[in-house]
């Protein structure tokens, strides 16, 4: 069987805790978008055939988890990695659910992430892949997840605590400047143990009032202005946390091309995805041109080249069809 899996990327806007004094760590809250992209399609073979070398890794990791010979898989669209939209999780996810539609096999994409090494710190990327829509996951207790992750096979990706549909009409401007690649890897865990050793708890305190009192509100109700001013509150705290690690709240050129936006009407809760450098805002249909103009104009003041997109909240999971 021939298989296409088509899943969008995520914007993470922070976490809710990265203080080892208070009972939870991590606690991630994001949101899926209908585009970028990462669209594969794949069809049973013997061994490994695959042009995109992390795709094939991940395939490869797939086909021994299933239990099957092999895949014959095709990037026919690809995330910008490390660049803060979840191209890693998404991509990785794409690749285990299309090994195993394409074989007849029933996978969870929960239950098996960690076996990717997908959904350590943050469940945004998994629960963006399962469901889709504005996403606040459980974190980690703070005795099992300290600097770093327990040992291959002895965590679970955080459950999800609040999922809400965010309305059609909303758009979300995406803004990926043409700068260094943000952190992954060895280097994402290094500066993340630095952060957690140093986190200020009292910021935690912080942004459990804001996702309580107005983000969750404002979600589930479809307050735009109120979500949007929310959403930028709660990425700007998380950014003191990170402020050591990236050379201030934001990382260069991510705080310039927010100071920039943030004067414009037409987009709200301007912040940075992850480690970036990935710049996001919320906006709406009816607005999306004047964000686009906004962050086109943002980018030239600051000297710097990079790509724009406005783009719609996806509000369910991968999907998954099979080619005839």
């Amino acid at each position: 069987m021939r298989v296409r899996v088509d899943v969008g990327a995520r914007l993470h806007v922070g976490f809710q805790n990265l203080s080892l004094a208070h009972e939870r760590l991590y606690g991630g809250v994001g949101v899926a978008l209908e585009s970028p992209r990462v669209a594969l399609e794949a069809e049973p073979a013997v061994g490994i055939d695959c042009p995109d070398t992390l795709v094939g890794t991940y395939a490869e990791r797939s086909c021994e988890l299933l239990g099957v010979d092999g895949v014959s898989i095709d990037v026919v669209d690809a995330l910008p990695r490390h660049v803060g939209v979840g191209s890693g999780t998404q991509t990785a996810l794409a690749t285990l659910a299309a090994v195993a539609r394409a074989h007849g096999k029933p996978a969870s994409v929960r239950e098996l992430a960690p076996s990717l090494n997908r959904g350590g710190r943050s469940g945004v990327g998994v629960a963006s892949f399962e469901h889709g829509g504005f996403v606040v996951d459980a974190g980690h207790p703070t005795e099992r997840f300290t600097t770093a992750p327990p040992p291959a096979g002895e965590w679970t990706v955080p459950a999800i605590t609040a999922r809400h549909d965010l309305p059609e009409e909303w758009r979300f401007l995406v803004v990926l400047p043409d700068a260094d690649e943000g952190r992954s890897g060895e280097t994402e865990d290094e500066s993340m143990r630095s952060v957690v050793e140093n986190a200020d708890p009292s910021i935690a305190d912080s942004l459990a009032t804001l996702l309580i009192r107005r983000l969750l509100p404002a979600a589930a109700e479809g307050r735009l202005e109120a979500f949007g001013d929310t959403v930028g509150d709660f990425g700007r705290l998380n950014g003191a946390w990170y402020a050591d690690e990236q050379g201030g709240v934001y990382r260069p050129p991510a705080g310039r091309l927010i100071d920039e936006l943030a004067d414009s009407p037409a987009v709200r809760g301007v912040g940075q995805s992850s480690w970036g450098p990935a710049v996001y805002g919320v906006t709406d249909r009816s607005l999306a041109g004047d964000a686009r103009d906004a962050a086109d104009a943002a980018l030239s003041s600051i000297g710097v080249d990079g790509g724009v997109r406005v783009v719609r909240p996806r509000n369910d999971g991968a999907r998954i069809t099979e080619i005839q």
